[in-house]
C-alpha cells in the first residue's frame, strides 16, 4: 500500500491547506522556519489574549487594543498559524483533533479517580 504524501489535503482542512501553499509557494522551508511559526503561534495567543481582556477582561480601558483586532480576528490568527505549522510538518490535523476529541470524551465518561491528600 502506497502512503499519501499529504493525508491532510483530503481532510476538512484542504481548503485552507491548498490555499496557504498558494500564498507560501517558493517559500523555503527549514527547521529555523518551524522556529518562526512557533515564535509567531506564541504571539498570536498574546494577541488574542490582549484582545479579548480590553474587551472583556481586566483590562477594558486599554485602547489600543480595542482599537487593534478584534479577539474574534486574532482567533482565526491564531488558526493559521496552526494550520500553517501542520502543513509544513506534514500533520494531519483532522485525525489528531479526532484523538484530542476522543480523548476529552473518555475522560469525561471514566473521571481519572483521585487519591485524597492525607
Amino acid at each position: 500500500m502506497t502512503k499519501i504524501k499529504h493525508p491532510h489535503y483530503k481532510s476538512p482542512f484542504a481548503e485552507y491547506f491548498n490555499y496557504l501553499s498558494r500564498i507560501d509557494r517558493g517559500k523555503r522551508y527549514s527547521k529555523e522556519y518551524g522556529s518562526i511559526l512557533l515564535l509567531s503561534l506564541t504571539e498570536e495567543v498574546g494577541e488574542i489574549a490582549r484582545a479579548y481582556l480590553a474587551e472583556h477582561g481586566r483590562k477594558p480601558l486599554n485602547l489600543a487594543a480595542q482599537n487593534d483586532e478584534s479577539y474574534q480576528q486574532e482567533l482565526g490568527d491564531l488558526v493559521v498559524t496552526i494550520l500553517r505549522i501542520a502543513r509544513i510538518k506534514d500533520i494531519d490535523l483532522h485525525e489528531k483533533i479526532i484523538g484530542t476529541l476522543k480523548k476529552i470524551e473518555a475522560r469525561r465518561l471514566k473521571p481519572k479517580e483521585y487519591k485524597e491528600l492525607k
